[in-house]
């Protein structure tokens, strides 16, 4: 769990410089949770009348709200804004780990140089995610229609468990790609075998790590989804600016871990700024 224990070091020791990053993608990704399909979802689901429509389904796991116009502005609003600032925050986590210096100077030419590759990866992984929702909400949506409550539960957990890791493992072919591209200079596909290469040998790491933040932060919007909307959101904010900072710098750690090259970072570490 190096690369994990290295993010969050990272994170803490530099909290105050990486966390305005995370503000903005945190309160859009929080408004573009449906509250209303959330809570009835939790509601249901804890009171033994787990059985909802496809549509309901959807609505608990995207992204993408489709119960108001203003939802799919903030669904807008959060893509172009992790864009940005996933762009903004790599090209200068990059920068600091690489030469030491931790300051926005170089940081808009760092920005030119990510932004397309930025919006490949948030493209893919949003894709890959939305893909996810209809089909887990398919699946749960067919198994929600046998009679035994009992065995829609068994099957329910079990379906969430099984897509689950498949997404968490279909991330990690990924993962490594965004700051491979930025450290080479390599071309799309060839960075793509290369930052593969390096991940197979930390994917069950990577993996579980993902698997903790998941469920740790699906657990504490479940039970926020009983609490007020406005604590709910606010919950949210909290969970997705923790998600978006350990995401993102995890990337960075674990391919400066991977592809053996010094941090800077830590070789100043103990030196004043």
């Amino acid at each position: 769990m190096r690369s994990l224990r290295d993010s969050w070091k990272y994170i803490f020791k530099n909290l105050w410089f990486v966390l305005p990053f995370a503000v903005l993608p945190a309160v859009f990704l929080a408004l573009s949770l449906d509250y209303t399909a959330i809570y009835s979802f939790m509601h249901g689901f804890f009171s033994g009348e787990p059985r909802f429509g496809f549509i309901e389904y959807f609505r608990v796991w995207s992204f993408i709200r489709i119960d108001s116009w203003l939802g799919g502005i903030y669904t807008v609003f959060a893509f172009v804004s992790i864009l940005f600032c996933s762009a903004l925050m790599l090209a200068f986590v990059e920068k600091h780990m690489r030469i030491g210096k931790r300051s926005l100077s170089g940081v808009a030419s760092g920005l030119k140089n990510v932004l397309f590759s930025a919006f490949l990866i948030t493209l893919v992984y949003t894709a890959l995610y939305e893909i996810w929702a209809i089909i887990f909400s398919a699946v749960i949506f067919m198994v929600s229609s046998i009679h035994v409550t009992a065995l829609v539960y068994v099957l329910f957990i079990a379906a969430f468990l099984l897509f689950t890791y498949g997404l968490l493992y279909v991330v990690t072919v990924f993962y490594l790609w965004l700051p491979c591209r930025q450290m080479t200079g390599f071309g799309p596909y060839n960075a793509f075998l290369y930052s593969y290469r390096l991940m197979v040998g930390i994917r069950w790491e990577l993996v579980l790590s993902y698997l903790i933040s998941f469920v740790a932060a699906l657990l504490l919007l479940g039970a926020a989804s009983f609490a007020p909307e406005a604590v709910f959101r606010i919950v949210a904010i909290v969970v997705y600016v923790v998600l978006f900072l350990s995401f993102l710098i995890r990337m960075e750690t674990a391919y400066f871990a991977t592809d053996k090259l010094d941090r800077e970072d830590i070789l100043q570490s103990y030196r004043e700024y």
